[in-house]
């Protein structure tokens, strides 16, 4: 017959195994991938994963009431960070069996130290991969405005840190003016990333309207600024095009945003006093050049007198002495006209002289030139005149006082008019 024992026995059994092996418990490290509170008790959920990020293991521990107040003020004392799933974490774990209740694996202690060098991994990660990718001196590569004075604030307009900020910019004892815009965003906790790049985001599209962003935040716990660590957020930050000014920490603390920003500050009032110590260079430097001006305008005014003074004494003395040049110069065409005059009207006489005659030449030698036309014109009609022709044996026949020159012309019983050498003939056409 098969021998068996009850459940009680063999829970007993399992009991028994468990606290000779585990009486102590053993360091255990893990990733923490859900956590419940409830009324005190913590009940995290540990898991194990490989290199390819699959889980290899899974575990659903206990930190109760009495000892999980301890731990967690314990953890954030050295890491600024509460509990919180997607940490790392080294605990001391027991395993516990009842025998009606079952295994329940109770977390005992934990290292806090093991958590912040996990920590300083992932932003040392963080950092590698923004240089890697080029981005991370990319903000604090850009210029700065001559004198920023449109200033975008990313803060909680609650938040201390943005009340003190404002007061020190606008209260500032040199009556800078400054032109600020406040951009909400929460400050703290799981949506501290999401709403800081939407804040980014909506001042990129009015950027032409600002200088530079200030992110900024006062007072709180270390821990909150654990949430500022994020790739995202420092990728947006290195990539942003206005230089970011980060005040966001205490004076030990530095953040990835601070390490890629274009200015990093210890509190939100260094913020404001570095604006205000932009905007005195840039007044100090207007009120050199205004005294430059006025200096130069002095000298140039006192040099001008000093010019006034000489040309008023030098104008008398120089118009006495071009009127007495003037009498003398004067005097002395009075004196050469008549001799210049004389002179003036016999070269005049010789040469009216030598034109008259010219003319008389040129008139005699012209009358000469009409006297052999006019000579050979005369020869010329003489030769060619009606009388001539009729010596030669021409008649010239006319009809009515006209010539006749084809017999067209006639008709019976006209009456003709020969001229001849000696005289006329009249005879009728039949």
């Amino acid at each position: 017959m098969t021998q068996s024992i009850s459940l009680l026995e063999f829970n007993n059994r399992i009991k028994r195994l468990l606290y000779n092996e585990l009486v102590q418990g053993c360091w255990v490290t893990a990733e923490i991938s859900e956590l419940h509170v409830s009324r005190g008790h913590c009940y995290p959920e540990l898991i194990q994963k490989n290199e390819a990020g699959a889980t290899v293991a899974k575990l659903s521990a206990a930190i109760w009431a009495s000892t999980f107040a301890r731990l967690d003020a314990k953890f954030a004392a050295v890491t600024g960070k509460h509990l919180a799933a997607g940490m790392k974490v080294m605990v001391l774990v027991n395993a516990n069996f009842h025998e009606q209740y079952g295994l329940k694996a109770v977390i005992n202690d934990i290292n806090p130290e093991f958590t912040l060098g996990d920590m300083a991994r992932i932003r040392q990660e963080i950092i590698s991969r923004l240089t890697a990718e080029g981005i991370i001196d990319m903000n604090r590569e850009l210029p700065w405005a001559l004198m920023p004075q449109r200033i975008a604030i990313i803060s909680s307009s609650t938040a201390a840190g943005y009340g003190d900020f404002m007061k020190q910019l606008h209260n500032n004892p040199y009556h800078l003016k400054f032109y600020t815009c406040l951009f909400q965003a929460a400050m703290q906790g799981e949506n501290t990333v999401t709403s800081v790049i939407e804040a980014l985001n909506r001042i990129a599209v009015a950027e032409d309207c600002f200088d530079c962003v200030v992110l900024i935040r006062g007072g709180g716990s270390t821990s909150d600024l654990n949430w500022f660590d994020n790739y995202d957020l420092g990728a947006n930050i290195a990539q942003f095009p206005l230089p970011v000014i980060t005040g966001i920490g205490h004076d030990r603390d530095v953040t990835i945003p601070d390490m890629v920003s274009k200015l990093h500050v210890k509190t939100p009032t260094a913020a404001a006093e570095f604006l205000i110590q932009c905007g005195l260079a840039q007044l100090n430097r207007i009120n050199a050049l205004a005294t430059v001006v006025v200096d130069s305008a002095r000298e140039a005014v006192a040099h001008s007198r000093e010019q006034l003074s000489y040309y008023g004494n030098y104008i008398p003395m120089t118009a006495t002495k071009i009127v007495e040049t003037s009498s003398l110069r004067l005097s002395h065409f009075a004196q050469a006209i008549p001799l210049v005059l004389k002179s003036r009207i016999a070269t005049e006489h010789n040469s009216l002289d030598n034109h008259m005659q010219v003319m008389k030449n040129g008139i005699a030698r012209a009358m000469e030139r009409e006297k052999m036309r006019l000579n050979a014109l005369a020869d010329k009609v003489q030769l060619l005149s009606p009388q001539n022709i009729l010596n030669r044996g021409y008649s010239l026949t006319t009809l009515n006082g006209h010539a006749v020159t084809q017999a067209a012309q006639l008709k019976s019983g006209d009456t003709l008019v020969t001229t001849l050498k000696d005289g006329t003939v009249t005879s009728t056409v039949n």
